[in-house]
């Protein structure tokens, strides 16, 4: 049942010697901020690097953020003060050395940014001095922000104009990542369709940054470019993905019926909004005492609860109590998308329900970015670095990507220079064709989208999660052994990956929260409601397996300072 799923190495058959060829220094797969400044990084340690982009440039989960980030650069707030609250957060599972090494770096990182023209936001009344804003888990305000709550979209076009300032680094847009290629036990480059075509990328390092996996869920803040592709490739080349069951789900998104879900960023919580359900309670107090400052895993909960005890479809954010102009201002961007619904939020409630964010897990990398595979580096919420533990603590997603980036770049760079690689022209993978039926491809992903909403979303249990592997299970049968041609039909043809790379992973995270009989952070069993150190304090980690069908997890225990 589970063999097309396990023991696919490859997505299309291919013979290198006759398929357009090109080669680099540094291969960096995702435009958002961890892939950006990983090709910064690398062009400054004199590397020839090509950066890949499933759409244009601009499309990446960090051109979308609304939130901050945050970083300690006040006088009065610290480094240690950061790291608890991370910790804090991350339940007991995050590793102390990655913690610390993105909260002690983070500061100049964010330094870089100011230098190279980010625009983040001032004080009233003074032109020069940040101003810093608190969110859930924080004990301290250290989030920056720019143009109120477009901090993704500054940040990612600075360092678009910074990649674009260098002669070694070439963008490639449009550009879908297939497989890494993989040569006597490590990465040495990757398939791709470039303008229709499949090409061989030839790569001395291969940097990871290919975003999240939010599409797996019917409720969704990712754009739809976020089909869990680099964390699906990693796999079939045999990388080590860790944490796939720690899912992070966002509170607060816009609850329009018919249309698509807009992330509220949780700076609209920290600048004082309330809670409130059907009948105008203001319920968080109820579930912690930090109310609408929890934890996101906390307050998502929170509202599902309060949705089942009100019998409603949503519950609201309530800005009424809050200075009409200023809160425009403060968030611009959440305003002008209320007025395209006709709320005003200076008299409306805004509705909100919980949504997919942020993936935790994904491939296990080391305090450079270097994972299992030789040759491969994972950055931002491609990897799993240790940072975030069970739970993300907000604004250190954006942290996260700049240091772990620029880390990967800089020794990436180094290697490549240091390295001799051989690239086999002689390389080829056949593939043996399906006699199965073919099952309609938008079909399944939105069947399989529903069904991870449904049984692996907020709440989970184990005769569900059971269910839904075997669910996944049948589907792969018809799915995994399709191949996909793009000469006749290249949308059809990543279509077809898309649902390959997302059935991959949708198994590993259903495999991976039905092995986990606990809560902890964002992950939570209704059969198992409490966190369990003696048997959890643990990392599941997950690898191809190379002879039996079925993918065992191995347990690794958190790595302290």
């Amino acid at each position: 049942m589970f063999e097309s799923l396990t023991q696919r190495r490859y997505l299309v058959p291919f013979k290198v010697s006759r398929l357009p060829q090109q080669i680099t220094d540094v291969l960096v797969i995702g435009g958002g901020i961890a892939g950006l400044r990983a090709a910064i990084a690398a062009a400054e340690g004199s590397a020839d690097v090509l950066l890949l982009t499933k759409d244009t440039i601009e499309q990446s989960n960090t051109w979308w953020a609304q939130g901050g980030i945050a970083a300690v650069l006040q006088p009065l707030d610290s480094v240690e003060s950061h790291i608890r609250d991370t910790e804090t957060v991350g339940v007991g599972l995050c590793d102390e050395a990655a913690v610390r090494t993105v909260v002690e770096e983070g500061p100049e990182r964010v330094l870089d940014l100011i230098r190279w023209g980010a625009n983040f936001d001032k004080q009233i009344g003074n032109a020069y001095d940040l101003a810093y804003g608190l969110e859930g888990g924080h004990s301290y305000a250290r989030i920056l922000h720019a143009y109120g709550d477009a901090t993704g979209k500054e940040l990612a076009q600075t360092l678009i104009n910074k990649v674009r300032s260098y002669d070694s680094i070439r963008v490639s847009e449009h550009s879908f990542a297939i497989d890494l290629i993989t040569h006597e036990g490590r990465c040495i480059g990757v398939l791709a369709m470039i303008n229709g075509q499949i090409n061989v990328i030839w790569a001395r390092r291969t940097i990871l940054a290919s975003g999240g996996s939010g599409q797996l869920w019917r409720e969704s803040t990712n754009p739809k470019i976020a089909t869990a592709d680099g964390q699906a490739m990693a796999y079939r080349a045999g990388a080590i993905l860790a944490d796939m069951e720690m899912v992070q789900f966002h509170p607060t998104t816009l609850y329009v019926a018919g249309s698509s879900r807009a992330l509220i960023t949780e700076a609209v919580r920290g600048y004082g909004a309330y809670l409130v359900d059907r009948n105008g309670y203001r319920f968080m107090g109820d579930y912690h005492p930090d109310k609408e400052l929890a934890p996101r895993d906390v307050v998502s909960r929170a509202i599902v609860e309060q949705i089942r005890k009100t019998h409603h479809t949503h519950v609201f954010l309530d800005v009424r109590h809050l200075e009409s102009e200023a809160f425009q201002k403060r968030f611009p961007q959440l305003t002008r998308l209320c007025q395209q619904f006709d709320i005003d939020p200076s008299k409306d409630l805004i509705p909100i329900h919980p949504a997919t964010h942020y993936m935790i897990g994904g491939v296990d990398a080391d305090l450079y970015g270097r994972t299992s595979l030789p040759g491969l580096y994972a950055v931002g919420e491609a990897s799993c670095s240790g940072l975030h533990g069970a739970n993300r603590l907000a604004s250190n997603s954006l942290l996260e990507g700049l240091v772990f980036g620029c880390r990967a770049g800089t020794d990436a760079a180094l290697q490549a220079r240091q390295n001799h690689v051989i690239f086999p022209q002689n390389l080829s993978h056949n593939i043996a064709p399906s006699s199965k039926t073919e099952l309609d491809v938008t079909d399944v992903k939105s069947s399989l989208r529903s069904v991870m909403w449904r049984n692996v979303g907020i709440e989970r249990d184990g005769e569900r999660l059971n269910e839904t592997r075997e669910i996944i299970a049948f589907w792969c049968r018809y799915v995994m052994d399709k191949t996909f041609n793009p000469a006749s039909n290249p949308e059809l043809a990543q279509a077809g990956w898309e649902l390959q790379n997302m059935l991959t992973v949708s198994f590993l995270v259903t495999a991976a929260a039905y092995t986990r009989t606990e809560s902890r952070g964002a992950h939570h069993r209704l059969d198992y409601p409490q966190r369990d150190d003696v048997h959890w304090r643990l990392h599941l980690q997950w690898k191809r397996p190379m002879e039996t069908p079925i993918p065992e997890p191995v347990l690794t225990p958190p790595v302290s300072a």
